[in-house]
């Protein structure tokens, strides 16, 4: 008991961080909003189609807008690294909005169906605008790691209450006027939640120049890929990214397994209610009920039990995943369904929460949003072979023996994985470098991961009493902070100012491409990172902000020089 209520306490304070963090809120309540609203209208149009053709049309629409979402991800996870990602999630509101009210006015104008089903098809590639962009400038937004698992969590457990809430508007509304009236409804939460975007407050980042772009960290270098080809190319830039690096590599491949065993569950779990168990076919219902009040109390005890724990929390959320469909076909009873249906609810969003504050810390910020958008269309992607490859199974065993088979596997893979998941845990938390970054005034506005990103790139530099650092004249090649010690700066030979701790040197070489301007010298035995030339010149070429105070800082020392 008394870990949970610590687990209860910490969870808390977390969330109260969040909800302090008035960037954060803002960017909350518009997912709440936007998440609703593509639940409620999703519903209505299903409705509407099983009133034109039954279940098939209901099953063809369904079909095309996994279809199209699963086509249409890498794209937007393109535009949301290339444009503003607040205006994107405004665009991604306001088109839907606009279209979804066209196909209002469609239905209540008794147009042909094929109007209708043509306006909602053409608001899909608007609604995959935007969890590409809001998963990208979340942690641009979040001050802490632990802030921004918190917000995770929260994310987590506003798109499973929209899961309820969304089709419970849309069911309501249908009780008491006609399917066009609904749509309207439903439209208003796309307004209500871009008004809340207009106002949020993005830190602003500059495309990426020279080829800075497309590659992720390794766990001993950093690459950059060309940012050139097609757009095709460009926008399969995510799936490049995820191949290149082993974390993350390991991360998509571990959220692949648990799709793959959802898409074959979702086969399972009909098969297991009506006939393993008896329950019928309200049995459905009511195991998917479980699942989803288990998901909402899981994104909430997610972040007080992965916060230092991210690795392995996905490892842990996976066999989550997997274990409970195992023992519900080996042992089919109502007891193990509703209790495998409790963990996998909350597996689920310890998977999530974990799994996908690893990647946001992971990947570069100029690339955020189409690894995002890979990562979609590989769930996607999973999620249907595990679909069909259930009724395969089933056809040469039987429903058990094919959920046995799909599940074994992932429960050996994500077991494998562990090692290696604990060893990520330990390169996760925060460096001393990074506290170091923090402090220096230049780079305080800069988001959490961009900083982390920074830390891993410093080497540490010592200066004994006396000695010069830098030399006037020389060329330059690293900028330099001050981590401890007292540093003199000379020109023509007087001194110009001391520097201690948090301070830092070196930027007017490396941004104008001069010699260096001034000497510096330690006037004790100092400490200092330096950031290598390429490494410092690609960050400011990364950030508008950081590059803007980094030129005022410069502009500064060459007046006073």
């Amino acid at each position: 008991m008394g870990a949970v209520r610590d687990a209860m306490v910490q969870t808390r304070s977390s969330l109260g961080t969040v909800v302090r963090n008035p960037e954060l809120r803002r960017l909350n309540l518009a997912l709440a909003g936007s998440e609703v609203g593509n639940w409620a209208y999703g519903t209505a149009i299903a409705v509407w189609a099983y009133d034109q053709g039954g279940t098939t049309a209901v099953g063809i629409w369904m079909a095309v807008r996994l279809g199209l979402v699963a086509v249409m991800a890498p794209f937007a996870g393109l535009v949301a690294d290339r444009y503003p990602r607040r205006l994107v999630m405004v665009t991604s509101d306001l088109g839907q909005l606009v279209l979804i009210l066209a196909a209002a006015a469609a239905i209540q104008l008794d147009w042909p169906a094929a109007s209708v089903y043509v306006l909602v098809s053409l608001a899909l590639p608007f609604s995959t605008l935007f969890r590409p962009a809001q998963m990208a400038i979340l942690p641009s937004l979040a001050r802490t790691p632990d802030e921004l698992t918190a917000a995770n969590g929260l994310g987590s457990f506003i798109e499973s209450l929209a899961v309820f809430i969304g089709p419970a508007v849309a069911g309501l509304l249908l009780a008491v006027a006609d399917i066009a009236s609904v749509l309207v409804l439903d439209a208003a939460t796309f307004l209500f939640s871009a008004s809340l975007l207009i106002g949020l407050h993005e830190r602003r980042a500059a495309l990426p120049a020279d080829g800075d772009t497309a590659a992720a960290t390794t766990d001993a270098e950093e690459p950059g890929e060309p940012d050139e080809g097609g757009l095709l190319w460009q926008s399969m830039a995510g799936f490049r990214i995820i191949w290149g690096h082993h974390s993350l590599r390991l991360i998509c491949l571990l959220f692949a397994c648990q799709t793959l065993v959802a898409g074959a569950f979702t086969v399972f779990q009909i098969g297991l209610a009506i006939d393993l168990t008896g329950m019928g076919p309200a049995g459905v219902g009511y195991l998917s009920s479980t699942d989803g009040v288990a998901a909402l109390l899981g994104g909430l005890f997610a972040i007080a039990f992965t916060s230092h724990r991210l690795a392995s929390g996905t490892g842990v959320g996976i066999l989550g995943w997997a274990i409970p469909p195992l023992l519900m076909a080996l042992w089919p009873n109502v007891g193990i369904a509703f209790a495998g249906m409790a963990v996998i609810g909350v597996s689920n969003s310890l998977a999530d929460v974990s799994g996908l504050t690893i990647v946001q810390r992971l990947t570069p910020e100029d690339a955020v949003g189409r690894v995002f958008a890979a990562l979609d269309s590989l769930v996607l992607t999973s999620t249907a072979v595990g679909t069909l490859v259930m009724p395969a199974l089933v056809a040469v065993s039987s429903l058990r023996w094919a959920m046995v088979i799909v599940a074994v596997p992932v429960v050996v893979v994500t077991l494998l994985t562990f090692p290696t998941l604990r060893a990520l845990d330990g390169t996760l938390h925060p460096s001393p470098e990074t506290a170091v970054l923090q402090a220096v005034p230049l780079f305080k506005a800069l988001g959490r991961p961009t900083l982390e990103h920074l830390a891993r790139q410093l080497v540490r530099v010592d200066a004994a009493a006396g000695s010069a650092v830098i030399t006037t004249g020389e060329a330059g090649d690293r900028f330099f902070i001050v981590e401890s010690g007292e540093l003199e700066a000379q020109v023509d030979g007087h001194p110009a100012s001391t520097m201690g701790p948090g301070d830092c040197f070196g930027e007017i070489a490396l941004l104008h491409d001069t010699p260096r301007t001034a000497t510096v010298i330690a006037r004790t035995d100092s400490h200092l990172v330096a950031l290598e030339r390429a490494d410092f010149l690609a960050a400011v070429s990364g950030d508008l902000d950081l590059r803007s105070r980094a030129e005022a800082l410069a502009a500064r020392r060459l007046r006073t020089a």
